[in-house]
């Protein structure tokens, strides 16, 4: 049966959902509270500078493919990716660097500059990451986890795949060197994990990353949000702009729409929510006794850290500073440093940085002769204590130095467009629940069936998307979202929504 359909944000998962939907036939209508689609990958454009909101460490590219061909289309028609090499530039805290890549002699060799004797462990742990990988993402990451038998049937497997270890200590099996454990454990930070505290699953991330490479959408990411939003005009689909959802309406076990903050009314056979999941609960949902249970394991869970971001463009380049497009700057200590973010929820003043300098690869995005930036600092969310009225100018003085300092000497005479964004960012623009960058941190204890539903447990007609959800954080998990959220509605049988008047 073809449905009306409504998805509530376009975030990738969002935009994701509504074409594979749209591709199956169905009338599918976004709705956008921003005056521009992308969700977190909105792009900021300034003095001639485009700033990827990000994501910007693209991996699984055949999942983006698998979009475009399921709709006829060639998703190369729509946009370039192109190899990143090296993956990453990981930086120690006196500056020294470990190249990554999916070059396995190549990265041996770099492991050889820091202690050779890692070596032949370095080779034992990639070799667990392909078993962990064809459970962990081919079998599971697009398998809905609705019912708790779901779970156990998986539950020998992951106790094989040592599923209870936390990556960390994964990694510190088989790599002995302290900071190439930190090049070879900080991946979870990506998805807003701990690497002490997140399960050793996401060591498939290594296997992902060397198979299909990490890759740049020529452009900037915003090039990928187009292409789905051309595409999804294609099949007949719709975006609004500047209409935020206040309500999603309905009565008991059924959704019927959404109501938008002006008070119109539209209604629907089916809601997508690419919105966090918990303020859904907390201010789009009524509070009804039904979702009471629900309400509160939200409110019981732990949220990822939360992120300050500074995008910068400079008048001169800075070609020689030994820099990669995906840098990694690591500071004096790792696990201290992420206990103050995670379980103190206290701003430290020391950080770990992750520094994007995509006009190696791409001029296009800032005016010539020119270089386009952007900085991010993994920080605590909002149930600490930190006043980022107060602190945002402070903590951004202190990393710009940093980097004028270190990497990018005369940094701040030089600026000509800058835009920051923090905790405030995350809770207030983006609805995201204590600020959280990444919604439920990904715990083994908040994984799969643990994690909220992809279709909501309590409706029968509203299916959620994004990081919130299983299987997570990510491109390639929030993509996974929305293929598991359009094969469960292609599955079920939904009544017509009723025409308005």
């Amino acid at each position: 049966m073809k449905n009306k359909v409504i998805v509530i944000g376009s975030g990738f998962a969002g935009l994701a959902a509504a074409v594979r939907l749209a591709t199956q036939g169905h009338a599918v209508e976004i709705f956008e509270k921003r005056d521009k689609p992308g969700g977190r990958a909105y792009v900021y454009e300034q003095n001639g500078f485009k700033f990827d909101g990000g994501p910007t460490i693209i991996t699984a590219p055949f999942m983006l493919d698998a979009i475009f061909a399921a709709a006829g289309k060639r998703r190369e028609d729509y946009f370039k990716l192109v190899p990143c090499d090296p993956f990453y530039r990981i930086f120690d805290h006196t500056g020294r660097h470990f190249d990554y890549n999916g070059d396995e002699a190549f990265t041996l060799d770099q492991i050889e500059r820091w202690n050779p004797a890692d070596k032949a462990g370095y080779k034992k742990f990639i070799g667990t990451t392909k078993a962990i990988f064809q459970k962990g993402f081919v079998e599971l990451a697009e398998k809905p986890f609705l019912n708790f038998g779901d779970m156990l049937r998986v539950a020998p497997d992951l106790m094989r795949l040592q599923s209870y270890r936390m990556v960390h200590a994964f990694v510190s099996q088989y790599v002995k060197h302290d900071f190439l454990r930190q090049c070879f454990s900080f991946h979870p930070l990506l998805v807003g994990g701990n690497p002490f505290d997140t399960t050793s699953i996401y060591a498939l991330i290594h296997y992902l990353e060397r198979e299909y490479g990490v890759h740049y959408a020529m452009g900037g990411t915003g090039s990928i949000v187009n292409g789905l939003v051309q595409v999804l005009d294609e099949l007949g689909g719709s975006i609004r702009l500047n209409a935020e959802v206040a309500a999603i309406t309905g009565s008991g076990r059924r959704v019927s729409g959404v109501r938008l903050a002006d008070g119109s009314e539209h209604a629907a056979d089916v809601v997508v929510c690419n919105g966090d999941v918990a303020f859904t609960y907390r201010n789009l949902l009524p509070k009804t006794v039904r979702n009471a249970g629900m309400r509160l394991r939200l409110n019981r869970m732990d949220y990822s850290m939360s992120l300050v971001v500074i995008y910068f463009g400079t008048r001169v380049q800075y070609r020689d500073r030994g820099l990669a497009h995906h840098n990694i700057l690591l500071g004096p200590r790792y696990k201290g440093l992420l206990e103050d973010i995670f379980h103190r929820k206290h701003l430290a003043q020391d950080f770990s940085l992750y520094l994007h300098m995509p006009t190696i690869t791409d001029p296009s995005i800032a005016p010539p002769g020119m270089e386009n930036f952007y900085v991010l600092a993994p920080v605590p969310n909002l149930a600490g204590d930190v006043d980022w009225r107060q602190m945002a100018k402070p903590f951004r003085n202190r990393i710009m130095q940093f980097l004028e300092d270190n990497y990018l000497p005369g940094l701040q005479a030089n600026l000509v467009a800058e835009h920051m964004i923090d905790p405030l960012h995350f809770r207030d623009t983006l609805n995201s629940h204590l600020g959280a960058a990444f919604s439920i941190q990904p715990k083994l204890t908040q994984s799969a069936w643990f994690r909220p539903h992809n279709r909501a447990d309590d409706y029968d007609n509203l299916y959620f998307v994004g990081a919130g959800t299983h299987p997570g954080a990510g491109l390639p998990g929030v993509l996974a979202t929305a293929t598991i959220a359009a094969n469960l509605i292609g599955s079920a049988s939904h009544s017509p929504a009723p025409v308005a008047a």
